[in-house]
């Protein structure tokens, strides 16, 4: 076992001292990991970065399934009998199709989505929400660690993660905290993790816009880029297409198409209306789960709110 904790003192050294290989994490401490940024990233604004939390990376996925696949092969042969004048059949299929996509699609809007997790630049602050609760750390000073671990399944057999956490406390309660984890840690190894975490640190420290080093610059496009790379919902087509063309300009057009690359595409193209339906749905449920935020987070989210610290507050309001 490996365990990099320099300072037994650290809120979460117990916790790693249990792992196979953790490290304690500061803002101000560099890992020395290249920058990488997750598929959890939701949103890079100039003021705050957004990661899903919880089963919001879900949303939308029974409305493409049921509303883009069933509706809309059900909506074609709507249209085949409606040209062939067969209204009655038309009209069936026609239902058919509004009855898989209505219920499902109002189910997932409605009900409320879990709030992304938060890192204001503005109050330097890191913002959770859990059951109706305010959870926050200042960005100074924060605790936080990066481990990895082995699961052993009957089915999956060993498999190694590793889990990026950080420590918050309630609004108003300080003595009540809670451990986020900062995306999943499924499929993720250390390296993975502590890159992400020098990603937070970059934008935190140096952003919002930053270069491969994590050095600030004007320019955008490698904070975009990596936003690109990663959300790709129905954006395979364009992926896979992209591909087939650089395999053609390498090999001057001659024996260029690969048979993977064609199936790939020809997956993308059909899951097409999954994916739009479930991007749709996703943006509304998002866009009506932020209105869900406490006024005092709303307003430090806009470019001229307030940019006292919550833990600045709580301090006012104890003395």
């Amino acid at each position: 076992m490996v365990c990099h904790i320099n300072n037994p003192a650290h809120p979460l050294s117990q916790r790693l001292a249990q792992a196979l290989d953790g490290y304690p994490l500061q803002a101000d401490r560099s890992t020395g990991a290249a920058l990488m940024c997750m598929p959890e990233v939701e949103q890079h604004t100039e003021h705050y970065i957004a990661i899903e939390h919880g089963d919001s990376a879900h949303r939308g996925m029974l409305s493409g399934a049921l509303g883009g696949m069933c509706s809309f092969f059900f909506g074609v042969f709507a249209v085949i009998f409606l040209l062939d004048n067969d209204l009655g059949t038309a009209l069936m299929y026609f239902l058919i199709a509004v009855v898989c996509f209505v219920p499902s699609f109002l189910w997932e809007i409605l009900r409320p989505m879990p709030l992304p997790i938060l890192f204001n630049r503005r109050t330097r602050e890191v913002y959770f929400e859990q059951e109706g609760q305010l959870y926050h750390s200042p960005w100074d000073g924060i605790a936080a660690a990066a481990y990895s671990a082995e699961t052993v399944g009957p089915y999956t057999g060993r498999m190694g993660h590793a889990a990026l956490e950080a420590l918050l406390h309630r609004y108003g309660h300080p003595e009540e905290q809670v451990l986020i984890n900062l995306g999943s840690p499924l499929g993720k190894s250390l390296p993975m993790q502590l890159g992400f975490w020098e990603y937070l640190r970059a934008y935190m420290n140096n952003g919002p816009w930053f270069d491969e080093q994590g050095n600030p610059t004007d320019s955008r496009s490698f904070n975009l880029g990596m936003l690109d790379v990663h959300q790709t919902k129905g954006q395979m087509v364009r992926l896979y297409w992209g591909l087939i063309r650089k395999e053609y300009e390498a090999n001057n057009g001659r024996n260029f198409l690969k048979g993977a690359h064609v199936i790939l595409l020809l997956g993308g193209i059909f899951f097409l209306p999954f994916h739009a339906v479930q991007n749709f749905t996703y943006a509304i449920a998002k866009r009506r789960s932020r209105s869900r935020w406490p006024e005092l987070i709303r307003e430090r989210l806009e470019p001229d709110g307030p940019t006292t610290r919550l833990v600045d507050l709580e301090q006012q309001q104890g003395g």
